[in-house]
């Protein structure tokens, strides 16, 4: 066993080797920074800060600590990201040391500004839409601003209403979602510690329900997926908690860990599966899938679009990478390389991580930083390393689009 497992860390070093050789000329900017302690959850803050005289704008980003049987900590980092304007000079990239420094800018640069106590392991962290002072967290036990009862169990999903402030949706281990509308306790300046009881509890799901996602163009509607390998579409205008408005049987090999909704499209999402599968379906017609991706290796964590680009879609798992996906290649002529490959939608393919991602982790996000023309990601996993990086332009891009995989 032991010669397999180290057969197996070769092998993912070797995969590492090739990754940091071509860094150059996949991103135009890569920055890593070792965390003290593995990260589940990351989020970008919506807000920027430009610095006069400086060639950088600041960013913050939401982390969370998974230690072991210590304090554990809701963390606000703050990025230095180069202005889009700042040339890169992909000839001063340090090889030996891109493990630590990254290249891109000198100006690139990760700090922690806040840990703020926190009663047990960060699962999610999600700030609301209409007002990022608030986060709210998943956790096993916690002592916050309001405690939100509902559920029997701990659970991952996490998701705010976009249109609607205080609107929170949460499922669980417990095979149920919950919501609540917490606006007027925030307004009212309810004590800390405060119970808050679910406004509705649905109960639908037969298993662990694992993800849950508001649409982001109708305020009533939102969707749930769990173990039970269903796809649950509700709307939160009936009365009935117990009946969704469309129920699908996916046909996975394994449950369904995550959903997201496309912000372009009224009608398009996206699940990720414990199968290996990222399916696309249109709420006109959810009795059949519109299309699947078929590339990662493992169990898939989590899938999210662009806020930049209706065709663009991110998905990542256990197999130690992540997937940028474009849908506007699906039913394009290949070549005969493409078609041997069947892996014309696969826009980048990101292996910056030797660690094997937690199947708890929900840790990348895109960005509505930077133009469309420069996406900022981020990218968590459980061997405590955090990594952002800027994708080429698309000229650049479509160029080595079939070149730079790694096998």
């Amino acid at each position: 066993m032991s010669e397999e497992l180290s057969a197996e860390e070769r092998q993912i070093n070797e995969e590492h080797r090739i990754w940091r050789k071509n860094t150059p000329l996949l991103y135009d900017l890569v920055m890593s920074h070792a965390l003290e302690w593995p990260s589940l959850t990351a989020q970008w803050l919506p807000d920027t800060q430009k610095v006069d005289g400086q060639d950088y704008t600041v960013h913050r980003l939401i982390l969370g600590t998974h230690t072991s049987d210590e304090q554990n900590h809701l963390v606000i980092a703050k990025v230095r990201i180069p202005n889009e304007d700042v040339r890169v000079d992909a000839n001063r990239f340090d090889f030996d040391h891109s493990e630590f420094n990254g290249f891109g800018s000198q100006a690139g640069k990760i700090d922690i500004e806040q840990r703020i106590n926190h009663d047990g392991e960060v699962n999610r962290a999600r700030y609301m839409p209409q007002n990022p002072h608030i986060i709210a967290t998943k956790s096993p036990n916690t002592e916050p601003t309001l405690k939100l009862r509902g559920h029997t169990k701990e659970g991952y999903g996490l998701s705010w209403n976009p249109n609607l402030a205080g609107h929170l949706l949460s499922a669980s281990d417990d095979q149920t979602v919950c919501l609540w509308d917490i606006s007027s306790n925030v307004s009212g300046g309810t004590a800390a510690g405060s119970f808050v009881d679910a406004k509705n509890k649905f109960h639908a799901h037969q298993s662990v329900v694992e993800d849950v996602a508001w649409h982001v163009l109708h305020d009533s509607v939102f969707g749930s997926v769990g173990d039970d390998k269903k796809l649950m579409i509700w709307d939160t205008r009936s009365n009935n908690t117990k009946t969704p408005a469309h129920t699908v049987d996916t046909n996975t090999a394994g449950g369904v860990d995550y959903l997201s909704f496309n912000p372009y499209s009224e009608f398009i999402l996206a699940t990720g599966s414990a199968d290996k599968t990222v399916a696309l379906w249109d709420l006109r017609n959810l009795k059949l899938k519109l299309h699947s991706f078929e590339s990662h290796k493992d169990e898939i964590f989590q899938v999210q679009w662009s806020p930049h680009n209706e065709t663009i879609l991110a998905s990542s798992g256990t197999d130690r990478r992540l997937h940028v996906w474009d849908l506007s290649k699906i039913g394009e002529d290949q070549s005969p390389e493409d078609a041997e490959d069947k892996l014309l939608e696969l826009l980048l393919l990101h292996g910056g991580h030797t660690a094997e991602r937690s199947p708890t982790s929900r840790g990348i996000q895109m960005s509505r930083g930077l133009s469309a023309r420069s996406a900022k990601t981020t990218s968590c996993r459980s061997g405590k390393w955090l990594r952002i990086f800027a994708m080429m332009t698309m000229e650049i891009r479509l160029m080595i689009n079939t070149k730079t995989r790694i096998k």
